[in-house]
C-alpha cells in the first residue's frame, strides 16, 4: 500500500529556452472545421462568438486576437463566410484575423465617450453582417449553463443592447445560447488539442511552473508579497488569473494583490501564476518544520497535507483517455471524502486559453475523457484552523496517436514530457497513465512547509 512521506527531494529543472510557439495555418483550419462541423450538427446558420478582454478566448480561437479594452464580435455563417464587428480601435485588426473577414465598424463597441463615427441601429450591424429573419443563430459568450431546472440555451451572458438586437434581426425563437459549441466538455470544439496546440500552450504552462519554483526558492522570513510576486511574472506574458502572492491574513481591506506585507514564521502562505494556456498554484506554511506552527496546528502534514497529496497522486495515477468524467470524480470522493476535506469545486477542470474552460468531473457524467484534453489537478479542501494545501498543475491526455505526432513534429518537447514522467514515477513514486503528458516540471512537487528548500511530500510503496 502507498504512503505519502515528506523527505528529502530536489524539484526536477530542465534547462530549455522557452519560446512561443506560434499555431500554424493548419490549425486554424482544422479549428474552423470544427465549430462548422458543431453547427451543422445543430443546424445553426451562423454563430455569433462574442469577445471582450477577459471573456476573449472564443473569439481568439478563430481570430487569432482579442480586443484588448474593446468588445468585439465575430459572425461566423455555416459556409464560413466571417464578418468582424469591432469598436474604434480595432477596426484595423479585422485584417490581422486568422481566419478571412469582413471588417464592419461598429462604434457601440468602444470605450466610453469616444468618436461616433458611423453611429447606427445596433440591429444594422447584424444585418450588414449577413444575419436576417428566420435564420437558426447561436450566440457563443464564456458562460456555460448547466442548471438542471433552468433551459440554458435561452441564458445569455452578453450586453443586452446586442441580445435585443439581434432578437429583433433573426427573431427571438431564433437565437439561442450555443456557447456549449466551443467549450462544453461533451462535444465543445475547444476541449481537445492537437499537436501544434499543446505545444502552444506548453510554454505558458512552464512558465508559470517556473514562477512558482522562482518564488520558492526566494522564500525566507522578511521578504515581502511584493517582491515574490515580482519574480513570479515573466515576458509581459498575458495571465488569465489575479497572481496571488499571500501571507499571513487574506483579503484585509478587501485586498487581493500583493503588498509590502513581509513574510514571518509560521505564516499561512498561498503562490499562484497563470498565463493564458497553464496555472500553477502552491499553498501551505512559512515554516521549516512543523515545530514552527502553532502548537494546535502542528498536526497539518497529517491531518491535511499529506491525505490531500495522496488525493492529488491519486488523480494522477486514475485519469487516462477513454475513462468517464464521473469514475475520475468518484474516485478523489473515495480517497478523499468531500464530507471530510471540504472542497466544493469540480476536482480537475479543462483549461486552454482561460483558466478554467469547462469540466466534465462531476457525479454521474458520462463524459468520456478524450486524447487532446488539457486538465489542471484542481482540488481545493479546507479544515477549519489550518492553513489551506495546494499543488495544482497542469497535465495533457494524448493517446498513442497523438504522442506520436508531438514525437514527430516537436521531438525536443517529447523529450521533455518524457523525463518529466521519469521524474514522476522515479522521484515522486507516481505510476502514471501513457496517455498523460505533464506540462511543467513541477507537476505535483510539492513542498508544504515553504521555508524548508529540501524536503518535499512524495509517495514510498
Amino acid at each position: 500500500m502507498s504512503k505519502v512521506i515528506y523527505d528529502k527531494l530536489k524539484p526536477l529543472t530542465i534547462k530549455r529556452e522557452l519560446a512561443p510557439v506560434m499555431l500554424t495555418d493548419e490549425t486554424i483550419k482544422e479549428r474552423v472545421a470544427k465549430v462548422i462541423e458543431n453547427m451543422e450538427e445543430q443546424n445553426l446558420d451562423a454563430l455569433v462568438i462574442y469577445g471582450d478582454l477577459e471573456h476573449g478566448s472564443s473569439f481568439e480561437y478563430l481570430t487569432g486576437f482579442v480586443t484588448r479594452f474593446e468588445e468585439g464580435m465575430l459572425v461566423l455563417h455555416r459556409n464560413q463566410e466571417a464578418f468582424l464587428l469591432l469598436g474604434n480601435e480595432n477596426i484595423n485588426k479585422a485584417s490581422k484575423s486568422r481566419i478571412p473577414a469582413k471588417g464592419i465598424h461598429m462604434p457601440q463597441l468602444s470605450l466610453p465617450n469616444q468618436p461616433m463615427e458611423n453611429d447606427g441601429q445596433i440591429s444594422l450591424y447584424f444585418e450588414n453582417a449577413g444575419l436576417k429573419e428566420g435564420l437558426k443563430v447561436g450566440v457563443v459568450g464564456w458562460k456555460l449553463f448547466t442548471s438542471k431546472v433552468g433551459q440554458n440555451n435561452t441564458y445569455f451572458d452578453v450586453s443586452s443592447f446586442l441580445i435585443d438586437a439581434l432578437k429583433e434581426v433573426v427573431g427571438s425563437k431564433n437565437l439561442s445560447n450555443q456557447t456549449e459549441l466551443l467549450i462544453g466538455s461533451r462535444f465543445g470544439a475547444r476541449v481537445t488539442n492537437n499537436a501544434n496546440e499543446i505545444a502552444h500552450y506548453e510554454f505558458w504552462s512552464q512558465l508559470a511552473s517556473q514562477g512558482i519554483m522562482s518564488a520558492l526558492d526566494i522564500i525566507k522570513v522578511g521578504i515581502s508579497e511584493m517582491e515574490l510576486a515580482h519574480v513570479m511574472q515573466d515576458y509581459g506574458q498575458p495571465r488569465s488569473v489575479v497572481t496571488i502572492a499571500a501571507t499571513g491574513e487574506r483579503f484585509e481591506l478587501g485586498n487581493i494583490y500583493p503588498t509590502r506585507k513581509e513574510v514571518a514564521l509560521g505564516d499561512a502562505m498561498s503562490l499562484t501564476v497563470g498565463y493564458k494556456g497553464g496555472l500553477s498554484s502552491r499553498a501551505g506554511y512559512a515554516a521549516f518544520e512543523k515545530e514552527d506552527l502553532p502548537v494546535e496546528q502542528q498536526d497539518y502534514l497529517e491531518v491535511l497535507a499529506k491525505p490531500y497529496y495522496k488525493a492529488i497522486c491519486t488523480w494522477l495515477e486514475t485519469i487516462k483517455v477513454g475513462m468517464v468524467g464521473a469514475e475520475l470524480y468518484e474516485k478523489i470522493e473515495e480517497v478523499f471524502p468531500k464530507e471530510v476535506y471540504n472542497w466544493s469545486l469540480n476536482p480537475g477542470h479543462l483549461f486552454s486559453d482561460e483558466e478554467w474552460l469547462s469540466s466534465p468531473v462531476y457525479p454521474e457524467s458520462r463524459t468520456i475523457l478524450e486524447s487532446g484534453m488539457m486538465f489542471q489537478t484542481d482540488i481545493i479542501p479546507s479544515k477549519a484552523g489550518y492553513a489551506g494545501t495546494s499543488c495544482e498543475s497542469g497535465i495533457a491526455l494524448a493517446d498513442e496517436e497523438l504522442r506520436a505526432e508531438i514525437k514527430e513534429k516537436y521531438p525536443e518537447l517529447y523529450q521533455v514530457f518524457m523525463e518529466r514522467r521519469r521524474y514522476m514515477r522515479e522521484e515522486l513514486g507516481i505510476k502514471l497513465s501513457e496517455d498523460v503528458l505533464p506540462m511543467t516540471d513541477t507537476v505535483a512537487f510539492y513542498r508544504p512547509f515553504f521555508l524548508n528548500k529540501e524536503k518535499a511530500l512524495k509517495i514510498n510503496y
